[in-house]
């Protein structure tokens, strides 16, 4: 699809002067803002929200604290909204023998799927939730790295409130993810982007299987989404636009 040249054009509620503005909820580094800035062009303007503190985001404002907070009180000022609610506490590992496991030394993980659905509702915006296999997001779209032809796999799901998008065709496999399992190594054209040893990947291997150039630190670039995910999301949702604007996508 080709990107129209101004977001203006596909939204009409927005002053001629006014940034088409979008929120990035659990934002890390910026992976998913770096995208929406491809896909959104220069009219955009995104703000990051994290619990921590990150000197490396990529937008152009950040704030630190709790994201249900402040989609309560800012989400109705955005355009568009994007979050990534921790992951921890929502896949497999964390759950049945593992989820008892957990409890049994004191570990736990924040569950905010759904207080940020909630809060995300209620600002009335179409927004993204993206998370992983085994979460209560909906599954109205995964994305795959080798949809991308990255060297990361990295499946997510994601969850589209007030909009819709096709799901785009997931290419076979070309091969493992490189890397010791069990014992035994084995070689791919997939980095494993997450955890340490055992061949996992490094720094460079991160930045280069994501394409992400602006950030090097390792826990970060392994919880940080592929640009390249949102870039194709956002180019989806302007096409959602286009029909009802009378823009071509």
């Amino acid at each position: 699809m080709t990107q129209p040249t101004d977001i203006r054009r596909v939204h009409t509620a927005l002053a001629p002067t006014e940034p088409f503005r979008v929120l990035d909820g659990c934002c890390c580094i910026g992976g998913a803002t770096e995208g929406y800035r491809r896909a959104f062009g220069p009219n955009v303007h995104i703000t990051g929200v994290d619990i921590e503190p990150q000197p490396d985001y990529r937008g152009d404002a950040f704030h630190q604290g709790d994201v249900v907070d402040f989609i309560r009180e800012h989400g109705h000022t955005f355009h568009f909204i994007h979050v990534s609610p921790p992951c921890q506490g929502e896949g497999a590992p964390t759950k049945g023998t593992n989820a008892a496991r957990n409890a049994a030394i004191g570990r736990t993980y924040p569950r905010l799927i759904r207080p940020v659905r909630t809060a995300l509702e209620a600002t009335g915006r179409p927004y993204v939730m993206e998370n992983v296999a085994g979460s209560e997001v909906r599954k109205d779209l995964r994305l795959c790295g080798e949809q991308f032809g990255l060297a990361v796999l990295m499946h997510r799901y994601f969850e589209l409130g007030g909009w819709t998008a096709p799901q785009p065709a997931h290419p076979r496999h070309r091969g493992r993810v490189r890397g010791w399992r069990h014992g035994q190594y084995f070689d791919g054209p997939y980095v494993a982007a997450y955890g340490n040893g055992g061949g996992k990947a490094t720094v460079d291997e991160i930045r280069a299987a994501k394409g992400i150039d602006w950030s090097t630190d390792h826990l970060r670039l392994r919880e940080a989404l592929p640009p390249a995910y949102t870039q194709w999301i956002g180019r989806a949702f302007l096409a959602s636009l286009a029909p009802a604007s009378g823009v071509a996508a």
